[in-house]
């Protein structure tokens, strides 16, 4: 359990520090920026949380409707399994 968590945290960091350097690097010219792919990839993998937050921390992204509404699903479905997972566990 203790390694799940300490996994989850690691991606949401990760995804929120590339969210971080994308806004940053965004403003300085668009070089070498991070591909949305990556960013919905570190998402998918666990990091949902820490790219929404990034969102709405640096308001990046929060015109492209993809990211609008495919981030928040996909943190919907991780909070859900997460949930479902605690009480597999819990029960048994």
């Amino acid at each position: 359990m203790i390694v799940v968590l300490a996994y989850l945290a690691v991606i949401n960091l990760v995804g929120f520090g590339l969210m971080g350097s994308d806004k940053s690097r965004a403003r300085k010219g668009g070089r070498r920026r991070v591909p949305e792919k990556r960013l919905f990839l570190i998402a998918a993998a666990g990091g949902a949380l820490g790219v929404w937050v990034a969102m709405r921390s640096f308001r990046h992204k929060t015109q492209h409707r993809s990211f609008v509404v495919g981030i928040p699903a996909i943190l919907a479905v991780q909070v859900l399994a997460g949930l479902y997972l605690f009480d597999l566990v819990r029960a048994g």
